[in-house]
């Protein structure tokens, strides 16, 4: 077989890697969390020109693509298990747009370093073990701290509800005093 170049401005090593990464077979899993997301496609959108210009960059061949709507907190994704199952059955890579719509969990990401599929993300393509480990551990503390301002918020909006005689608060015709009393604030 012959090595044929045909690209002069990129670098001989360059182009020898994208001739030889041409026989790389990948499989896409992109995955967003809410039905509205999926139903709107700009997420998918997104994540899949992520892996088709990662895919061209580095002369991959994409054979298959998964799509999940789900949330990333669960751990039981059919979807991301017939991804893993085709992937090891093509021996493929598993290629995502970031690591964080693979998961958000430290103990996940583990787990599938040891399931003997060889996964990619597109934003951290020269990623070893240690380095997905620290990302997932910092998608991880995202995720919690997305989830508490949420929490707060709600919380905050409810108390607002009760304050001006929503949702079984006492009603604004009340005096004022009971209305600031309910929600625990000094009286002047």
């Amino acid at each position: 077989m012959t090595l044929k170049l045909t690209q002069p401005d990129l670098s001989l090593e360059r182009q020898f890697v994208i001739w030889y990464n041409r026989y790389m077979k990948v499989i896409s899993y992109v995955r967003v969390s809410t039905q509205r997301q999926g139903e709107s496609g700009l997420g998918l959108e997104a994540q899949r020109e992520a892996v088709a210009v990662y895919c061209k960059a580095h002369g991959f061949s994409l054979i298959e693509e998964f799509v999940e709507v789900e949330s990333g907190r669960k751990t039981c994704r059919p979807v991301l298990l017939r991804a893993l199952q085709a992937a090891k059955r093509a021996k493929a890579v598993l290629l995502i747009a970031k690591i964080d719509r693979l998961a958000r969990n430290v103990a996940f990401i583990a787990n599938m370093m040891e399931a003997g599929v060889e996964f990619r993300a597109c934003d951290m393509p020269e990623a070893n073990r240690l380095m997905l480990h620290i990302m997932a551990a910092f998608a991880e503390h995202e995720a919690r701290t997305i989830s508490e301002r949420t929490n707060a918020r709600w919380s905050c909006n409810a108390q607002w509800r009760r304050v001006v005689g929503v949702a079984g608060g006492p009603s604004p015709s009340e005096p004022l005093r009971e209305r600031v009393t309910f929600l625990g604030l000094p009286e002047n």
